[in-house]
């Protein structure tokens, strides 16, 4: 008797639920019982709703997704073809099929709807999510292509928004399987700061770091670095949200982790090659035994030099004025002011520099001596080539000091060079006549 009134009060869920009666009528009077009716009226009103969205989803990609591309491509504009590339509009059409489960399955899934409907609702949010993430990527690419983009390392901040935005679509995911508000989930994270910290706290650092460099333009993609603790040292070919890649000169890529950008020190080159100058600065040893002053047939010698002409003529005024001034004996090299041999030399360089084509004029230029060595007098060429370019660069340079050390014999100066296997051998051979008569004359005192 009691199971008789738990028949009668207790209907079946799916019917109390609100499935398509039409269809739990016609399974009746196919002679099925009314529990097995409401599972067969579910299942083919599933089935009939999964062959729906599947057809919208063919139309969706199929059609109206390359009809959309095709009227894209054709546009005069090139910012909505970052779209097409970036798959937004393919990505827009996986909505479709939810839209129809949305609209078609309503009432009919019955107990299982709730169950429905949350999974629809995590598609969804899962769709827009990625749809979001292609658009992105998108304003990345018209970015990138402006001159403006290739100032600022725009992929960081949009690493920084996805990462922010797929937390927030976790949370939202978090919040439909558990049936709790947002706010409940985000109340709980303050908890687990703490611990969030410990665990994932490199990942933190280099988060920070790459909004650091993003926001400073620390790095740029392009930018020459040297980073010897990282064995870095090339061009920067990716800057991201946790790791800066550069290309060495060997074409190995080396990978920096943002925080070592910001806590180690490291040469960026790019103020360089804005500044279209990039420094000499070399010496060039003179040895210290050539250096003399300059006698009268070595002035006339020099007075034909066009580049210092004028210097050699302003110089030998002013250097006579100051002798007769003070009226010394000048047959005591000690007495009055003389011009030497390096002196002039020094002023020659200048002024072949200011002459030369390759020469960053603007710029600050020096020819200076520095403290003597054991290996000579260093004297130091310091200029800026007006080409940046590693090649010029370097051929500019060698052209200016190939000159300078092919000219110093005409001022009576030498270049330093420590003895070679040649210059041994070739002294011990200007020893070995005098070594034989030393030994001749041995020979005969002992006979």
């Amino acid at each position: 008797m009691g199971l008789i009134i738990m028949e009668t009060e207790s209907p079946t869920p799916l019917l109390s639920s609100g499935v398509l009666p039409s269809l739990v009528r016609f399974f009746e009077r196919q002679g099925l019982d009314t529990a097995s009716a409401e599972i067969a009226s579910v299942f083919l009103a599933g089935v009939g709703i999964a062959i729906l969205a599947f057809l919208a989803n063919l139309v969706a990609k199929r059609i109206i997704v390359r009809l959309v591309t095709k009227l894209v491509r054709r546009t005069p504009w090139s910012w909505d073809d970052k779209l097409a590339d970036n798959h937004v509009f393919t990505r827009l059409s996986h909505l479709a099929p939810a839209m129809v489960i949305n609209i078609f399955g309503r009432g009919v899934f019955g107990a299982y709807e709730t169950l429905v409907n949350n999974a629809v609702l995590i598609y969804i949010i899962v769709i827009m999510f990625l749809v979001m993430s292609a658009a992105l990527n998108a304003v990345q690419a018209i970015i990138g292509e402006t001159k403006r983009g290739a100032d600022i390392p725009i992929k960081g901040f949009v690493q920084a928004i996805k990462l922010v935005a797929f937390l927030i679509g976790g949370i939202l995911v978090l919040s439909v399987l558990v049936g709790k508000t947002p706010i409940f989930f985000l109340s709980g994270i303050g908890a687990l700061t703490a611990v969030l910290l410990l665990i994932f706290r490199d990942a933190l650092l280099g988060l920070v770091a790459g909004v650091m460099i993003s926001v400073n333009q620390m790095v740029r993609v392009g930018d020459w670095i040297e980073m010897p603790s990282n064995g870095a040292d090339g061009d920067v070919i990716d800057v991201s949200l946790t790791t800066v890649k550069v290309r060495n000169w060997d074409r190995t890529i080396t990978t920096v982790p943002s925080y070592d950008l910001i806590s180690k020190s490291f040469k960026n080159w790019r103020a360089m090659f804005e500044n279209q100058g990039r420094r000499i600065k070399r010496s060039i040893y003179i040895d210290m035994q050539t250096i003399d002053f300059v006698d009268e047939a070595r002035m006339e010698r020099f007075k034909r030099i066009r580049l210092i002409q004028e210097y050699l003529a302003a110089k030998v005024r002013e250097v006579e004025a100051a002798n007769k001034e003070t009226g010394l004996d000048l047959e005591i090299l000690c007495n009055g002011r003389r011009l030497t041999n390096i002196g002039t030399f020094r002023a020659y360089c200048l002024a072949y520099l200011k002459a030369h084509p390759g020469i960053l004029q603007r710029e600050l230029m020096i020819v200076r001596q520095l403290a003597p060595t054991e290996h000579g007098l260093p004297l130091e060429i310091y200029a800026f080539t007006n080409d940046t370019r590693w090649v010029f660069y370097e051929g500019i340079q060698s052209d200016i000091f190939d000159h300078l050390l092919s000219i110093m014999r005409e001022f009576g100066l030498r270049v330093f060079q420590g003895p070679s296997g040649y210059d041994v051998r070739e002294t011990l051979r200007g020893l070995e006549p005098k070594a034989r008569e030393a030994l001749a004359a041995s020979e005969n005192l002992r006979h």
